[in-house]
C-alpha cells in the first residue's frame, strides 16, 4: 500500500492499556511454557497497530510541522507515551521473571533478557510526569528549527535550503549565508539556551530518581548499550586525540592550501573544499531518485527487491520545503513491513547520501522485517549506522551517474570527509559528557566548554570571525544534543567500522559485500561487538586509528592528491 493511502487512527491506548495488563497477569499465571509463550506472540501482535500509527503520526508531523491534526497527534502521543512505557514495563518485568525464562532462552537467545534488564533500569512510574516534559521540549526543539525563514537573496529559506549558499564558490556569498544562518540561531539564542538548560536539569532530575548518580549512566542505559561503558568511549575518543586528529589536521591544511586562504579557517571557508565548488550532484531530484534504483538494481537481487519496495509503495518524502522539520531519518512501519525514509533535499552531495545513507538503513529493516521476536528486528544504534555509512562506500561504483564531471572530488570529498567527522562527532559526545556531569553549567558556561573542545578535537578551525559558530555556540544546531544524547557517538564508531569495509572494498569487494551481508541479516540478534566480530572486522574500542586501516586511508587520499586535478 503507498503510502499516501495509509488511513490513521489513533489508537484507543485505553482498550491497548487493558489488554496488555491483562496478558500481564496471564503471563505470571501461566502454567506451561506454551501457555506462556501464546501469551508473548499476543503481546507481539498486540503492539503492532499503536507503534504503525504513532510511527505515521509522526511522519506526517515532520513533513508539515504546521498541520494543526498532526501537531496535535503529536502533542498526544509526547503524553501518552510514557503511561505506556509504564504498562509495558510491567509486562517485560513479568517476561523477565517468569519461571519459564529458561525455556524462552532456548527458544528465542538470552540477548532479549539482557536488553529487557536494561530496559528495565530506565523506567519507573514515578518519572512519568518528568518524560511527559521531556517529550514536549524535544518536540520544541523541532518545532523552533522548522520554523527558521531566513531572508537571503531575496527569498525567505528554510535551513536545509541554505545549506548550497553555505557551500557556494564565491566567498562573499558563502561568508554571508553562514552569517545569515548564524543570525537565525543568535536570534533565538535565549530558546535554545533555555530549552537544553530545562532538558539537562530535567534528565539529571529522571537519573537521581531512578538512582544514579548522573544522567549519563542512565543515557547509555536508554540507548541499550549492552556491551561496551563509558571506559571504552573514552578510550576511543583518546585514540581519536591522539591519531586521527593530526590526519585531519593535514587534510585542512591541504585544503587551505588548495583555496589560498589561511590556516586555521573560519568556518565559511572549511565549508568549501575546492575552489571551483564541492561537487554537486548532476540532474534533478528525480534523476537522483531515478539512478538510485539503477545502483540498487544492480548492486544485488536483495537490494533490488528492496529498492522496487521502496518506489512502488512510495516510501519517501525528500524534498525541502517551508514548515518541515530538518533532518534526515529512516524509520519502520511494522504492520506493514515497510522503512519510511524523510529527508530535507537541497542540492548539494548530501542529497546522494539520503539516498545511500538512509536507504542504507532502510534496506537493513526491510532485510531483517521477518525477524521474530520484534527486538531482533534492529540492533543497537552504532551497528544501524554501520548499514548506513557502509551502503555509502558501495556506491562509489555508481558515482559517476550521480556527479559527473565532479566524481573524483566528490569521492575525495566523501572518504576525506569520513576521517574529518569523526573528530567532530567525538567532541560533541564529550561535550555531553561534561554537561551531564556538571549540570549546573550556565549556558555561558556551556558555550566556553564547546570553545574548549572546539581547539583540542578542531584545531583547523579558526575561532571568532563568523557569529554564533566561532563564538562557541554552534552545539546548538546539532540536533541529536537535544534530542538523543550520547547517540552522536554511535555515528564514530560506525564510521570506523564503515572505514574498514571501504579499505577492504579496493582489493576485495565481492568480499566486502559477503561481509555486509554477515553483519545485516543477523539485524539484532547480536550486540554491536559480536556484530563486528561475525563480520571478520575490528572492533573500535582499540587503537584502530594506528593500525592498517587508517594508512589505507590515508595512502588512497595521498595519491589521490597527487595524481588528481582538483580545483
Amino acid at each position: 500500500m503507498k503510502f499516501s493511502e495509509i488511513k490513521y487512527l489513533r489508537p484507543n491506548l485505553e482498550e491497548f492499556i487493558e489488554k496488555l495488563k491483562a496478558l500481564t497477569g496471564r503471563l505470571i499465571a501461566a502454567e506451561s511454557f506454551y501457555d506462556a509463550d501464546a501469551i508473548f506472540d499476543e503481546s507481539e501482535a498486540l503492539s503492532v497497530n499503536i507503534e504503525t500509527m504513532f510511527t505515521i503520526a509522526m511522519i506526517r508531523h515532520n513533513i508539515d510541522t504546521t498541520d494543526k491534526f498532526y501537531d496535535d497527534e503529536a502533542q498526544y502521543i509526547d503524553e501518552k507515551t510514557p503511561i505506556i512505557e509504564e504498562v509495558n514495563q510491567s509486562f517485560i518485568y513479568a517476561l523477565y521473571n517468569s519461571k519459564f525464562k529458561p525455556e524462552f532462552e532456548k527458544k528465542y537467545g538470552s540477548l532479549i533478557f539482557k536488553r529487557i534488564e536494561i530496559a528495565l533500569k530506565t523506567f519507573s512510574p514515578e518519572i512519568i510526569e518528568e518524560l511527559q516534559e521531556e517529550n514536549k521540549l524535544i518536540t520544541e526543539y523541532g518545532k523552533l528549527l522548522a520554523s527558521a525563514q531566513i531572508m537571503f537573496n531575496g527569498e525567505l529559506r528554510t535551513l536545509s535550503q541554505m545549506t548550497p549558499y553555505k557551500q557556494s564558490p564565491d566567498d562573499t556569498v558563502r561568508r554571508a549565508a553562514w552569517e545569515a544562518e548564524g543570525s537565525f540561531y543568535i536570534e533565538n539564542g535565549e530558546k535554545l539556551d533555555k530549552i537544553y538548560d530545562e532538558l539537562v536539569h530535567l534528565r539529571d532530575k529522571i537519573a537521581k530518581k531512578l538512582g544514579y548518580k548522573n544522567y549519563i549512566e542512565l543515557g547509555y542505559y536508554r540507548l541499550s548499550r549492552d556491551c561496551y561503558n563509558k571506559d571504552d568511549v573514552e578510550l576511543f575518543r583518546k585514540s581519536v586525540r591522539e591519531h586521527l586528529v593530526p590526519v585531519a589536521a593535514k587534510l585542512y591544511q591541504s585544503q587551505a592550501k588548495r583555496l589560498g586562504v589561511e590556516y586555521p579557517m573560519n568556518f565559511a571557508d572549511a565549508a568549501l573544499n575546492f575552489r571551483l565548488g564541492n561537487p554537486k550532484p548532476q540532474g534533478s531530484p528525480d534523476d537522483i531518485l531515478n539512478h538510485s534504483k539503477k545502483f540498487y538494481h544492480e548492486l544485488s537481487g536483495e537490494t533490488t527487491e528492496f529498492i522496487n519496495h521502496m518506489f512502488d509503495d512510495e516510501l519517501f518524502d525528500v524534498l525541502s520545503k517551508k514548515g518541515k522539520a530538518g533532518g534526515d531519518f529512516c524509520t519502520f512501519l511494522p504492520a506493514f513491513k515497510s522503512p519510511f525514509i524523510f529527508a530535507n533535499f537541497n542540492g548539494t552531495a548530501h542529497d546522494v547520501e539520503v539516498m545511500t545513507h538512509e536507504a542504507g538503513h532502510a534496506f537493513a529493516f526491510y532485510t531483517a522485517k521477518d525477524i521474530y521476536p520484534s527486538a531482533y528486528r534492529q540492533p543497537t544504534l552504532e551497528s544501524c549506522e554501520v548499514h548506513s555509512m557502509t551502503m555509502e562506500f558501495f556506491a562509489w561504483s555508481w558515482a559517476e551517474g550521480y556527479f559527473g564531471k565532479d566524481t573524483n572530488k566528490f569521492k575525495y570529498n566523501h572518504i576525506g570527509g569520513a576521517l574529518t567527522f569523526i573528530p567532530y562527532g567525538t567532541m560533541v559526545d564529550h561535550f555531553q559528557h561534561i554537561v551531564f556531569e556538571n549540570p549546573d553549567l550556565t549556558p555561558a558556561q556551556r558555550h566556553e566548554e564547546w570553545t574548549k573542545l572546539l581547539g583540542i578535537y578542531m584545531p583547523w578551525m579558526k575561532l571568532g570571525e563568523i557569529a554564533f559558530y566561532g563564538d562557541g555556540k554552534g552545539w546548538q544546531r546539532q540536533m541529536h544534543i537535544y534530542q538523543r544524547p550520547f547517540y552522536y557517538i554511535d555515528y564514530c564508531l560506525a564510521q570506523t567500522v564503515a572505514l574498514q569495509y571501504w579499505a577492504m572494498m579496493q582489493t576485495a569487494r565481492n568480499e566486502a559485500w559477503e561481509r555486509y551481508m554477515r553483519f545485516v541479516t543477523k539485524g539484532g540478534t547480536k550486540t554491536f561487538t559480536e556484530l563486528v566480530d561475525t563480520a571478520g572486522l575490528v572492533v573500535p574500542f582499540g587503537d584502530v586509528f594506528g593500525g592498517k586501516m587508517i594508512k589505507t586511508v590515508t595512502d588512497w587520499i595521498e595519491n589521490f592528491e597527487n595524481t588528481v586535478m582538483l580545483e
